[in-house]
């Protein structure tokens, strides 16, 4: 056995950190769930328990099982940097781990396959097991039972996750759950540290949302062509064929966003993080193939592009990090705890809306290095998308038992194109994507939404493609009232003047119900921003506030006569 690990100097920790490490060391229970954002640092937190469980006695054994076998590597290499020796490349035919280790690092997989190999080394020695992003336990049946039956004996399990809920019913093996009022079961978390704890420390980066919609056309398997304004009310089965007209490769939808992508990612890289990188996040192996022609094309560069998550792609993943290069096309996306904190821009350029799914891409663009960084997503204006981006600091917990329901694209065809990386061939042949454009729709950010409709290359959409990279939360919030404030006052500059001598013309109403939905947002949002600086209150609590009297999603989502309650409440504050 190599010499127990101890706490060396300098090893310093985070104020959440800290009292996360207080609370579990008070307690002394065998099972503890620390849920914290992505970027937040769940590892270091983690490896601390360990070296203070080695160091009284309590444990002779580390296990550390993750999700895939790119961080098995990850987790080897960090623990090694505290003193902490992590074989990642044991395997179950081993059955016994060498003896200059001081534990191992496994996958959800490889427990889920042979769980007695893995129950005999936890019970042979006095085990810390740490579970990290133990959502993924109730992947399957198989994975889940494997680790209860492993990991049983161990004398503490210590389980992290940044995304604490499932888009199942699964329930996540060691995690307690506790029935609410209404008769569900919510799971319950040891210790939490949310992105809005972690933005108002300076831990992660302030993420801005650039919702891009536009017209789209396509032709069904009937022959019928259809045509609809991305982010416009409709029925679940049309946001779906119109969302992945968009996406389609061969419009111009994505080409002009990619375009705007790359211009966001040259300003940041111009003006305070010259490394920035950006992740285009694929469906499927087409698609990304196809994006990442598109960028090479545009920006001179061949991107980087991973397929899967084999040894092949971890090893391209972590060149990426470690590179100056631009771009990286994934499909699905680089899973949750990969660390490459210089990802600045990111494209969601999927069909995928699950929370979960939505929770852990995004989690891949707040690390946070140095004070003022920011990062900027550009996402589809799809009612369900932007519903996620504005809920983004929302404490969700896992849930039993709560009604499941489909918003846009069907996910369970969603998840199966992504775990085979291939377009489903039944999809292709539903439909084809004849026609699409991009247009700037909106902003959101800290839960509220900013700015007007602008065409693609114009200079309202160059107004926030140019943001600084470099901004406080605070700072991020006032540029974005101040640019919406030019904006709308461009907008009155340029309509027409009444002629004096003639009574004032009467403005023209709007056509269509999206036009009339677009001046209800604009006229809801200068109010908004009336009564911030009236009282001070932020944006995104005066929405939240308007939301909890009136009822509905965010303004983004909102109808036209939910608009029109929010906007008669606040003319009465």
């Amino acid at each position: 056995m190599p010499p127990r690990p101890v706490v060396q100097q300098g090893q310093t920790l985070r104020v959440w950190q800290r009292k996360a490490l207080m609370e579990y060391l008070r307690g002394k229970r065998e099972d503890f769930l620390a849920v914290a954002t992505p970027g937040a640092g769940k590892t270091t937190f983690a490896l601390r328990v360990a070296l203070e469980l080695f160091a009284d006695g309590t444990i002779d054994n580390l296990t550390v099982v993750t999700p895939t076998e790119h961080l098995k590597t990850q987790w080897a290499q960090a623990a090694a940097q505290v003193g902490i020796d992590l074989d990642a490349g044991f395997r179950n035919s081993d059955v016994h781990a060498a003896s200059d280790f001081h534990g191992t690092v496994v996958t959800y997989a490889q427990v889920g396959i042979a769980p007695a190999v893995h129950k005999r080394r936890t019970i042979t020695r006095r085990t810390l097991v740490v579970l990290d992003e133990i959502h993924h336990a109730g992947d399957s049946k198989s994975w889940g039972d494997g680790v209860r039956a492993a990991f049983e004996p161990a004398v503490r399990r210590l389980m992290l996750t940044g995304t604490p809920f499932r888009s199942d019913e699964n329930p996540i093996p060691f995690v307690e759950y506790e029935r609410g009022p209404d008769g569900i079961q919510r799971s319950r978390s040891d210790t939490v540290y949310g992105y809005s704890d972690a933005l108002r420390d300076g831990v992660v980066r302030p993420v801005i949302f650039l919702a891009y919609s536009g017209e789209t056309r396509w032709r069904t398997s009937a022959g019928d062509e259809l045509s609809a304004r991305l982010g416009e009310p409709m029925t679940q089965d049309l946001i779906g064929q119109a969302w992945r007209t968009a996406l389609d490769p061969r419009g111009d939808w994505m080409p002009q966003v990619l375009r705007a992508a790359d211009a966001r990612l040259q300003k940041l890289r111009a003006d305070g993080i010259p490394d920035a990188g950006g992740l285009v996040i694929a469906t499927d192996q087409q698609n990304a193939r196809a994006y990442a022609k598109l960028l090479t094309d545009l920006t001179g560069e061949k991107p980087v592009v991973v397929l899967s998550d084999d040894v092949g792609a971890s090893g391209r993943i972590a060149a990426f990090a470690a590179s100056q290069e631009r771009w990286m096309v994934a499909v699905r996306m680089v899973s949750e705890g990969v660390d490459i904190p210089r990802l600045a821009v990111g494209v969601y350029a999927t069909s995928a809306s699950t929370p979960l799914f939505f929770a852990q891409a995004i989690g891949r663009f707040v690390r946070a290095r140095r004070p003022g960084e920011t990062a900027t997503v550009f996402v589809p204006s799809v009612p369900h998308l932007l519903e996620l981006a504005s809920e983004m600091e929302a404490q969700r917990n896992h849930v039993l038992g709560e009604p499941k329901t489909k918003d846009g694209y069907d996910d369970d065809e969603l998840e199966r194109a992504n775990r085979e990386e291939k377009a489903s061939g039944e999809l292709e042949n539903s439909f084809e994507a004849l026609f699409a454009t991009a247009e700037l729709d909106q902003v959101i950010y800290d839960g509220a939404t900013f700015g007007m409709p602008a065409q693609v290359g114009t200079a309202e959409e160059e107004e926030y493609l140019g943001l600084p990279g470099l901004l406080t939360p605070d700072q991020v919030s006032a540029l974005l009232q101040k640019r919406q404030a030019d904006q709308v006052a461009a907008e009155r500059r340029r309509g027409p003047a009444a002629p004096a001598t003639v009574a004032p013309e009467i403005p023209q109403q709007p056509k269509t119900a999206g036009e009339k939905r677009i001046v209800l947002r604009r006229q809801l949002n200068t109010l908004v921003a009336a009564h911030h600086h009236r009282t001070g209150l932020p944006h995104g609590k005066i929405h939240a506030e308007l939301r909890r009297l009136c009822g509905g999603p965010p303004s983004a989502q909102a109808t036209i006569e939910q608009l029109e309650e929010r906007i008669a409440t606040i003319q009465t504050f």
